[in-house]
Formats: C-alpha cells, structure tokens, sequence
C-alpha cells in the first residue's frame, strides 16, 4: 500500500472496539477464575468474599476508564500514559511508564493465547499435551495477520469479537432466567470439596486481609488493555477523539456487564477451582493428570444442559478464539508505542517504520518472537504466567493520572473562561481520584503478588528503562559528532585522491576494477597485489607486463602470507605520509547465485573491507562481477516503467561484458 493510502486505514468504532478492546473484553474469562484461584487457597470457606471483591474491581474499572477518557481529550495525537508522563511529569517518568507498557503489552499477549489454549482444551481434554506448540502457532498467525494491516486485521477480528460477546451475555441471561423459574444451574465441580492447603479452619486478622487483597490484585486482571484505546486515538476516523472516548464507554459497560454476571453465576453455581487438582476432595481418577475445565466451561455446560451441547461448543470456540485475539490489542499497542518511542531516539530507528501494508511491521515481528520464546519458557501454564501481568498496568495507570492532575493545573493557570475552568476542575477530581485508586492498587498487587513472580516483571522493566536510555545516549552522541558547525569547514575537499585496485590475478573483474577506477581519473593510480606466493606473484608480474598495462603494479610483501594486515598497513601508510589526500580502494567482487557459493568466495574482500571502513579518509568501493549463476537467479518480478525489454538496442545487457582498459 502507499503511503497516500493511510487515511484508509482509519477505523470506525465497530472495528476500533474489537482491536483495541478485545483484551479488557475477553479479561472476563479469566478474571472471576483468578479470584476463585486465590480464595480457593483457604478452601471454599472464604469465597463469600467473592461479591466484595468483584465490586471493588467494577468500582475500579468505572475510575480507570473515566479517568482515561480525559486523557483522550487531552491528548488525541496518540501515545496514551507515555506521552502524557512525558509532558508533564518529565523524560524519566515517561520512560518508566514506556518500559512497564511494554512489558505488560507482551504478557498480554502470552496470558490471552495461554488462555485460550485452556479453553480449547477444556473443550478437548485429550489434546493437552499439545500445549506449548497450540500457543507458539496462535502468536505465529497473530503476528501474520497484523502484517496485512490494521483494518485487514480489525475485520478478521470483529466477528469472533462480537460473539464472544453475544455468547456470555446469552449465557448470563439463560442463566438468570433459569435462576427465576428455579432450575438453578450447577457446575459439575460442585461436587467436591476443596481442602485447605493450610489446614486451617479460619483466617482472622491481618491474614483475612491479605488474602481478601491477593484476590482483588488478582481479579484486576480485568483491567488489563484498558489504557490501549488512548493509546491507538490516531488510528480512529474523525472526529477521533470523541470517537476513541465513545469506544472506551461501550467497552467499560460491556466489560463490567459479563463480569458482574460470570461472576454471579460461578458463586450461583457453585464452581469450585483449584491451583491443585489434588486439593478436589472426592474427585476420583488420577488428579495429578487432571486438567480442571475453565469458570467459563463450567457455567456453559452448567447452563446449557452439559458439556456436549452445541451452545456449550459455540461457547468455548468463541472464548478460545477472543482471547487469542485478544492479543491483538498488544500487536497493534506495542508497535505504535514502540514507533513513538523509536521517533524520540528511545528504540532504534527501525521501530519507527512502516512495513509495505502501512503497519509497524518491525514491532510485530518483535513482539512475536519474544511471546515465542516467553510460552516456551513457561510451558503456554496461564497461572505460572498470571504472576507477571497487571503490574506495569498499574504503573501506567498511576503515574498518567497524577500527569493528567498536572496538565489541568496548568489549563487553569492560563484560563480565565468559567466554563473551560469548571471542565478543568471537573477533570482533574476525577483524575486525581483515579491517581489516588489506581496508586493504592498497585501497592496492592506489588505487595501479594512480587515474591509469587511478579519480580521478574520488575526486573524486564529496569531492564528495558536502562537499555532504553542507553539507546538515547547513543542517538544522542552520534548526531553531536555529525553535526555541522561551519559548512565550509566541513565541506573541505581532499587536496588529491590516490587509487588503488586490490589484485590477486589478472582477469576479467581485475580489468573491470581498472576500468572503473581511471573512470574516476584519480591524481594517482595504482595496482596492488599481496605476495603471499612467490611464484605467483612473479607470474602476475609477467602477464602485467606481457599485456602492456600501464597502471603500476605494486607487490607488497608478506612473509607470514597474510593478505589483510599489507595492505591495511600501506593505506595507513599513504595516509600518515599526505594526511590531506583521500584514498579511494577498489575491490573487484564476484557476485554469486546460491547462498552456498558465498562460502566459497569473497571471503578476503569482505575481511579487508570491514578492516580499511575503520581508516578515516579512505573510501572502499566494490566493483562486481557477476557470474553466471548471479544471472539465472535474477528473476524481476515486475517491470520498471519505463523499462525495455532484454534484447531491446536500446539498452546494454544486464551481464554484458565492459570495455577492458584501452591500454590492455
């Protein structure tokens, strides 16, 4: 696609909220199981504490999401908390807020397709074994279809979006319905009994607490991806920014609506999920081998009358299939983020282009490879993954907001008119409210969840904040060194431009090297061979002389047959004797066909080019010389305009031969 082409690419909310909202949107599938996971610890006698908890987390994700459509407002050029930390907190704080973002975009990816896996195996219990390779193949097609582009994919995804969707709500509201005709549903893991992995009867004090905390740090899972529509604005048609606030509403409602109702139903129905298998009291068959079905597969044989009903399948498929996708909304997040970040000399420069269907391809690409590795690692295991999410979501969280209360005090600073002023002051409570919730927060989940592996995120994040700076300091130094301070200084020409023609025998690519280089008519030319064999050097020798070429040839000795260090060592020569010439070095260079043939030449070529490209004031110049495998290889896969055809007068072969020298 063309660059021109880009404002097709803008997206309307019903492709915008399946992008950029499937992951808060399918967080509902894992989310009410955390919780469980977390409660369950002290058996089923605390998971009256479930409701509570669940309401908290509504409460938080109605702060987030107002506090983030202020920041839509705000700032519609894109880049979300990183650029809003940036502008108003200081470089520092927006490159914390850029590593804990980047860091929670790949385990958004790694959770959603960990995720989905589950559910598919919930579904097909017998294909477990098949974990890893299932997830590995999900990133693997993500990665791809983002490559088409943003609206290719944005279509791919909308439909297993919206069923998703329609398929829990359908599944809440036959449930309540039963519910009111009294035919309550009732998972098939109410059955067992959960044994305490303490042993204890009861949990007072500060331990109720801290348990009531992790299961709350663990159901604010449901708010991961939230922050990805400010994220994305530039991506939306205009009017973009009331369309991207429009999107952040309808995904808040729905996400908080199949939340509140999967919840309600798992404590209706009794589910019962453990992190051990082996805590089911009364399961029978071997629990070290039982893989437990998800919340979500429970409530939908639960209610649709088993696990081989047809809705219970539509149910699952649509589950696996939007929390795959789900990852989508860290292939398109951390692209763009990366581009910005790239623009401001914080990653390298390659994040910042767009590959040829108009998408950040390199940031797909990285993103991709490093979920591979990452699944791999933790064998595609959702509750070994778990630990290491929401936590640079919360950073992001915070510190945007206590940006966002700085950006209004400096609207109010210079504004005199009283209905901006009290929009303003509106803005600032409610993000300064969501700065003091979200802070309280992530306090919460660093303090349950950092020894349970939530450490190594903060590790990843130091991590990428020290590269990212150094990264900086790098772009930094290199554009000071190349800086122009007086162009007629710089400009300076070299007083005379020495040649020389590196030569092992004499052949057609020696002569066409020649050739080339009396074309550039340097001050001074010569021919340079390395005597590593006598007799070989003496027969060079006498073709020079037997052939009549005028261009000296100069043998330079080498009695430990060394071929790069001679000549190295004359060019640093020629240049210590007159420091104000140039030296232009050419090198004759086949050109071959077959990836096998590159072992066989140009080995010395590119050793004594990598060598003299650190000499200041020395140009190398390749001179190629294909051969005839290099021509059946070239196969043009579309015409020039403008081009003739091969066989046209008009125009010299691709291998036909140069002139020699006329002295030759």
């Amino acid at each position: 696609m063309r660059s021109e082409e880009l404002g097709e690419t803008l997206l309307p909310k019903r492709l915008a909220l399946p992008i950029f909202a499937s992951d808060p949107l399918s967080s509902v599938a894992y989310a009410t199981e955390e919780i469980l996971l977390v409660l369950t610890v002290g058996g089923t006698a605390f998971l009256y504490l479930t409701p509570w908890i669940a309401a908290a987390v509504v409460a938080l994700m109605a702060v987030v999401v107002m506090s983030y459509r202020q920041v839509v407002h705000a700032y519609p050029g894109g880049g979300g908390s990183y650029e809003v930390v940036t502008r108003n907190l200081g470089a520092k704080p927006g490159l914390v807020v850029a590593a804990a973002l980047l860091v929670d975009y790949v385990m958004t990816v790694a959770v959603s397709v960990a995720s989905g896996v589950d559910n598919i195996i919930s579904a097909f219990p017998g294909i477990d074994d098949y974990r890893v390779p299932m997830a590995v193949a999900f990133v693997a097609l993500l990665a791809a279809m983002n490559l088409r582009g943003v609206r290719e994919s944005g279509k791919a995804f909308a439909a297993p979006t919206y069923l998703f969707i329609g398929g829990i709500l359908l599944m809440i509201v036959t449930g309540v319905i039963k519910m009111a005709f009294g035919h309550t549903p009732v998972a098939a893991s109410a059955q067992y009994g959960i044994a305490p992995i303490d042993h204890n009867d009861t949990l007072k004090g500060i331990g109720l607490l801290m348990l009531g905390l992790r299961a709350f740090a663990s159901g604010c899972t449901a708010l991961t991806g939230v922050e990805a529509i400010s994220n994305g604005v530039p991506a939306f048609r205009e009017p973009k920014a009331r369309n991207a606030a429009r999107t952040m509403s309808a995904m808040g409602l729905i996400a908080v609506l199949m939340f509140v109702g999967v919840t309600v139903l798992a404590l209706v129905a009794k589910v019962h999920k453990t992190d051990d298998s082996c805590q089911l009291i009364g399961y029978v068959g071997d629990c070290h081998s039982y893989s437990q079905p998800t919340v979500i597969a429970q409530l939908a044989a639960a209610v649709f009358g088993g696990d081989h009903s047809i809705l219970f399948y539509v149910i699952q498929a649509a589950t696996a299939l939007v929390l795959v996708l789900a990852a989508n909304t860290a292939f398109n997040g951390f692209p763009l983020l990366g581009s910005i970040l790239a623009q401001h000399s914080y990653l390298p420069r390659q994040m910042h282009t767009r590959g040829d269907r108009l998408a950040f391809s390199n940031g797909i690409i990285a993103l991709a490879v490093v979920n591979i590795a990452l699944l791999w690692a933790y064998k595609a295991n959702v509750n070994n993954l778990i630990h290491l999410y929401i936590l640079g979501v919360f950073t992001s969280f915070t510190l945007s907001q206590i940006g966002m209360v700085r950006h209004w005090n400096k609207v109010l600073d210079g504004e005199t008119d009283p209905s901006v002023r009290g929009s303003a002051q509106r803005s600032r409570v409610i993000n300064a409210f969501g700065a003091l919730t979200t802070g309280l927060v992530l306090v919460i989940v660093m303090a349950t969840k950092f020894t349970e592996g939530a450490w190594l995120a903060v590790v990843a994040a130091l991590v990428l904040f020290a590269m990212m700076r150094g990264i900086r300091k790098h772009y930094d130094s290199v554009a000071e060194e190349l800086a122009v301070n007086d162009p007629r200084e710089e400009a300076v020409r070299p007083s005379k431009v020495h040649g020389i023609v590196l030569v092992s025998k004499l052949h057609r690519p020696t002569l066409r090297a020649l050739g080339y280089a009396e074309a550039f008519r340097p001050d001074v030319l010569e021919a340079v061979t390395v005597a590593v064999d006598k007799d070989d050097t003496e027969e060079l020798e006498a073709k020079w002389e037997e052939y009549g070429i005028e261009v000296p040839l100069k043998a330079l000795d080498s009695p430990y047959r060394e071929v790069t260090k001679p000549v190295v060592a004359y060019v640093r020569s020629i240049r210590r004797t007159t420091p104000r010439d140039a030296v232009a070095v050419f090198i004759p260079e086949y050109v071959v066909g077959h990836w096998w043939e590159h072992v066989l030449h140009n080995q010395s070529a590119l050793w004594l080019k990598s060598r003299l490209l650190f000499t200041p004031g020395v140009m190398v110049i390749s001179v190629p010389w294909q051969l005839t495998s290099a021509g059946r290889a070239y196969h043009p896969t579309r015409r020039a305009p403008g081009a003739v055809r091969r066989g046209e007068p008009s125009v010299r072969s691709e291998h036909e031969e140069l002139p020699a020298p006329e002295n030759a």
